[in-house]
């Protein structure tokens, strides 16, 4: 936990204190040879036991505008959270993953990975959309 970015990092969050909230998973992504630095991180809980719901996904400071060192990170998180909705959504769930957008960033989820707007902010990955996320970004077919 002592390794989760602080908000006096340049983070937008505060994971060490979102590592807390009951019934959340944290992912982090690193390179392979530089474990310590975090190059993005998601959050992601169960909705009712069925749907799987993505909290938080922020992108490290480095990571972004002009000067990014890595431009795929986002695309990794969110497809994996997708993988992650195939193995842990239930029933007709299966395979969605859900989660409220920043106004601003609707446009990007829906035009550059697919996600569906459903109402206001709220928005997700259905099955096909996943599968094609796993397929760019993890290699998964």
């Amino acid at each position: 936990m002592q390794e989760l970015p602080l908000k006096k990092d340049g983070w937008n969050f505060n994971w060490r204190n979102l590592f807390k909230v009951e019934g959340s998973r944290i992912y982090k992504i690193t390179l392979k040879e530089s474990t310590k630095e975090i190059q993005g991180i998601l959050m992601l809980t169960m909705f009712n036991n069925e749907m799987l719901f993505m909290n938080n996904i922020e992108i490290a400071p480095h990571n972004i505008g002009k000067f990014k060192r890595y431009k795929n990170t986002a695309g990794i998180l969110l497809a994996f959270a997708c993988k992650e909705s195939f193995e842990k959504g239930k029933r007709n769930y299966e395979g969605f993953l859900s989660f409220d957008s920043k106004t601003e960033l609707i446009e990007l989820y829906h035009n550059k990975y697919g996600a569906t707007l459903a109402m206001g902010n709220k928005m997700f990955f259905d099955p096909k959309a996943g599968k094609e996320l796993m397929k760019k970004y993890l290699a998964i077919k």
